[in-house]
């Protein structure tokens, strides 16, 4: 399409290129969602080359998720103020320069620097795209779209460790950050040459509310990531980024709703389709990205996965997230979209199921089979949800709501990580104990098999020890699974809660209202 023009509204039944607008988006998406996970098989490599403690090296991840956390919600007033065109190419050009940047840096304050700023140049990304293809799609092609965003969205940070592994064991490190060189500048191309312009909107810059809004994100992702590495509320640091969390929301929510333009419009929240749909998302970004957290560490340290078959072992789960994406592309509009989200819930909550029976001594068959059904399961949850949110919410707040479904989406994430990390580290040290007291000299289990090993006291008490953390990690792991089916199943009674679109007379469904 053609870049001239003042930015008039978007005939969805009349842009010229359109395949190529979403391969030129979703590459730029898929850079960004990548990034989430792709750089964490590479920290220890990371770690010896830029001389940093285990605590150091932390900051690369946190610094780029504080910071991206932070821009997502300004994403909709920029795309207002400047045009959604613009910003895309912009954030898109600023990524792939600052990842390059990432990829060149000589030290950690430099590394720490740059994955700062590319987390806020990569924070718009999601959300825009999101709403490019809902702005250049009529309202019976939504579903569809959001099949494709959501297939971009949910495989990228499942092939993340894979991709990441294979470039770090081949190459080196620096090439987890290089990779987006070719992916951005392929985007930049279609963006520059196809991206249509859309109308701008004049909005005051509400700064408090953006700042109350930045200080509860920053402070709550500081406080999720950073607890356990600090001992949690043993720690100064944790009650005071707690404190300063709960006093951003608190002020930032009295701010809005007494403000005439606010920083987000409060009348957002009145669409009841979005507001569960935040909710929904929230959980959904915690039991997708805290399955990713448990899964590489349990592969490598208790069943002696290498990293690039770890990688191999999960890319299953990506496969079935693609195939229920690209047929439920096709089912949204003529099957209630709440049914297709209860299906993927319940197929999720089976595979968390089926991973409460991992054991040490599996093949990887039922690791295959689970990710696979985990990945029909979320692909069910995410195309359907992704459009029912937006079914009913006026077009002027598409960019807020965007933000916002990616922001929830992200903290969902964050939170997730921290609770089964608290959850695993808990559970393996009163799993072990409770192990190591049958370990006695009085069990007459433990005599029959010490005597019938040819060890020395020693060398059998070391081997007993291993044997014992093995399996105390393994049941650690395994209640962390079950912890999270039970959290799937509470989310499938909001469904009640929400609204279908309405049919319209040529029966398919209405996902929005006309483009203003």
């Amino acid at each position: 399409m053609s870049t001239a023009g003042s930015g008039a509204a978007v005939d969805p039944t009349n842009v010229p290129y359109k395949g190529l607008i979403t391969v030129s988006i979703m590459l730029a998406t898929v850079m960004q969602v990548l990034d989430t996970t792709i750089a964490n098989v590479a920290l220890p490599n990371m770690q010896g080359s830029l001389q940093a403690s285990q605590d150091q090296i932390n900051w690369v991840l946190t610094s780029y998720i504080v910071a991206a956390a932070i821009m997502t919600p300004v994403t909709g007033w920029l795309s207002d103020r400047f045009g959604l065109r613009q910003l895309f190419i912009a954030s898109a050009a600023g990524f792939v320069a600052t990842s390059m940047a990432c990829g060149i840096a000589t030290s950690l304050e430099e590394m720490i620097f740059f994955r700062l700023l590319q987390g806020l140049c990569g924070a718009a990304l999601v959300p825009l795209s999101q709403t490019v293809l809902l702005t250049i799609n009529t309202k019976e092609q939504h579903g569809s779209a959001m099949a494709i965003w959501g297939a971009g969205i949910m495989v990228g940070p499942i092939i993340g460790p894979t991709l990441g592994g294979w470039l770090t064991e081949t190459f080196n490190w620096r090439y987890v950050f290089f990779v987006n060189l070719p992916i951005g500048a392929l985007a930049l191309v279609g963006m520059v040459f196809f991206l249509p312009n859309t109308p701008r909107r004049q909005r005051d810059f509400d700064f408090f509310g953006f700042a109350m809004l930045s200080l509860f994100i920053g402070a709550l992702q500081l406080f999720l990531d950073r607890g356990e590495q600090a001992d949690w509320f043993s720690s100064a640091e944790i009650w005071i980024e707690l404190g300063l969390a709960i006093t951003g929301l608190w002020v930032f929510t009295l701010h809005i709703t007494g403000r005439e333009h606010a920083f987000i419009d409060p009348k957002i929240f009145t669409d009841r389709n979005l507001v569960i749909a935040l909710v929904m998302i929230f959980v959904v970004g915690m039991i997708l990205l805290a399955g990713l957290a448990l899964l590489p560490p349990m592969l490598q340290n208790i069943l002696n996965y290498p990293v690039v078959t770890t990688g191999f072992v999960l890319a299953p789960r990506g496969v079935g997230t693609m195939v229920s994406m690209l047929v439920v592309g096709r089912l949204v509009g003529k099957v209630d979209t709440r049914i297709l989200i209860f299906a993927g819930l319940v197929l999720t909550a089976i595979s968390l199921w089926q991973m409460s029976g991992f054991s040490t001594t599996m093949d990887d068959t039922l690791i295959i089979v689970s990710g696979v059904v985990q990945g029909l399961g979320l692909g069910l949850v995410f195309v359907p949800l992704s459009t029912l949110a937006f079914a009913t919410l006026e077009p002027r707040f598409r960019a807020d709501g965007a933000a916002l479904f990616s922001l929830m989406r992200n903290i969902g994430s964050a939170v997730g990580i921290s609770i089964v990390s608290v959850q695993l580290a808990r559970n393996m040290v009163i799993s072990k104990a409770d192990l190591v007291s049958h370990i006695t000299p009085f069990d007459p289990n433990f005599t029959d098999v010490a005597g019938s090993l040819p060890l020395d006291q020693t060398t059998m008490m070391a081997v007993l020890n291993q044997a014992a953390s093995a399996q105390a990690a393994m049941v650690a792991y395994v209640d962390d699974f079950k912890m999270m089916m039970i959290i799937t199943l509470c989310a499938i009674p909001l469904l009640a809660l929400m609204s279908p679109p309405k049919r319209q007379a040529g029966g398919e469904a209405g996902h929005a209202p006309a483009m203003e």
